[in-house]
């Protein structure tokens, strides 16, 4: 089995996902992939009719954003026409499992050259009228057996069921801000970002839009719940709540309601990418490796908590490595909600130091399908900037889900 290089990585700012107020939201979500596809081919000199494939994570693939997206940004960007496109969907997961997919070929040794990676323009999903409220889409037998409530009400229900505080989450969140401020003053998101432009030419956006890095903790402190509203929302005409999802499982518990906007995700559009390549064909055409894909693994957890699979995502990646959690030098842990990366971290005994070093989600938001490859890249400059070796990356996925990567510098 041959090696999957990684020869580079970049992605877009991340633009508020809220339309009326986001740089991004008048930007087509193919051309914000495209923007990314067109800058890596450039600045590597790709000859784009040997991409054996672009893989493109996307979480809402409707509207704009369906369509094989991938194939419609590489069009975009230029790809001859002889680079195919595949989108996928695996929640907030797609973005890593495109990049994986992408490994998968080359490390069989049926491909080459693929670029893979994710796009989603937030703002885009949420105008589109009829979405499903629920992850079973109506399927009242699964929901029956397999209860989802809503992934926040899901981050209080595992906060409460760890024993978590609101003073924990805010701490996490208020530290994700000075982290990502302090990496964007310091230019360490410089290597991988990609503005973007309008179709005319002028300037969308050139930097990351969500971060607040005036906040406070006494600011944080304010904020309401943001999910305890949503528990006893009637969801369908069966009279279906959040609430009653919760009793299937949780028949007892009563939820801590403490995520609040400030130590939750953001809602953001944006897009990354990476090029993977086989060192046969990375050797002949000039491309240098940047980092190898040493494991990657997914797996599936519980439905109904749906956030705790990181855990046993990464410990799968690091025995199908042969490594231990001491062998990782920095890990990326999406913040899809704060209790993610407090339970990662108490679960597997890692120093805070290490994780997010440049700040998560809670500070420069979540484009769902584009998070994964996005949080790769600036895993590997965060590693090429310390001398580091190793990293590991992992999110939450609905539905109970989590891909992982471990990924090591050349």
């Amino acid at each position: 089995m041959t090696e999957a290089w990684i020869i580079d990585a970049a992605r877009t700012p991340r633009g508020i996902g809220k339309v009326g107020k986001g740089a991004l939201t008048d930007i087509h979500p193919q051309r914000l992939l495209s923007t990314v596809l067109k800058a890596l081919a450039e600045r590597n000199g790709l000859d784009t009719g040997d991409v054996d494939d672009v893989i493109a994570g996307c979480g809402t693939q409707f509207a704009k954003q369906g369509n094989c997206i991938a194939r419609m940004a590489a069009l975009d960007a230029g790809y001859d026409q002889r680079a195919p496109g595949v989108s996928i969907d695996r929640f907030c997961g797609s973005g890593l499992s495109a990049v994986s997919l992408a490994a998968m070929g080359i490390k069989a040794g049926i491909q080459h050259l693929v670029v893979a990676g994710g796009v989603e323009a937030m703002s885009h999903s949420t105008t589109i009228p009829g979405l499903q409220p629920i992850l079973d889409s109506g399927n009242l037998a699964l929901r029956a057996r397999v209860p989802q409530p809503h992934q926040g009400v899901c981050a209080d229900l595992v906060a409460t069921l760890e024993g978590f505080t609101r003073d924990d989450v805010d701490a996490l969140a208020l530290e994700s801000q000075r982290r990502a401020h302090q990496a964007i003053q310091e230019g360490r998101f410089a290597r991988s970002l990609i503005p973007v432009h309008h179709d005319d030419g002028r300037l969308a956006l050139d930097r990351e839009e969500y971060p607040r890095p005036e906040t406070t903790a006494d600011a944080l402190a304010a904020l309401k719940p943001a999910f305890e509203r949503l528990v006893d929302f009637a969801l369908d005409e069966e009279g279906t709540t959040y609430a009653r999802l919760v009793r299937q499982a949780f028949p007892d518990i009563r939820i801590n309601h403490i995520h609040t906007a400030g130590n939750s995700s953001g809602v953001v559009d944006g897009a990354g990418a990476l090029v993977l390549a086989s060192p046969d064909y990375a050797r002949a055409h000039g491309l240098t490796p940047r980092a190898r894909i040493r494991a990657m693994a997914t797996c599936g957890d519980s439905p109904t908590l749906m956030l705790n699979a990181p855990v046993p995502a990464a410990r799968k990646a690091l025995a199908q490595a042969g490594m231990q959690v001491g062998d990782i030098d920095l890990f990326e842990i999406n913040e899809a909600f704060a209790a993610v990366p407090l339970k990662f971290m108490r679960d597997l005994g890692i120093d805070p130091a290490i994780v997010n070093v440049n700040g998560g989600a809670m500070a420069l938001g979540h484009p769902i399908g584009g998070t994964g490859a996005m949080i790769l890249g600036t895993l590997l400059d965060e590693l090429e900037r310390r001398d580091l070796t190793t990293g590991l990356v992992t999110l939450c996925a609905a539905g109970g889900m989590a891909p992982a990567m471990i990924i090591e510098r050349i």
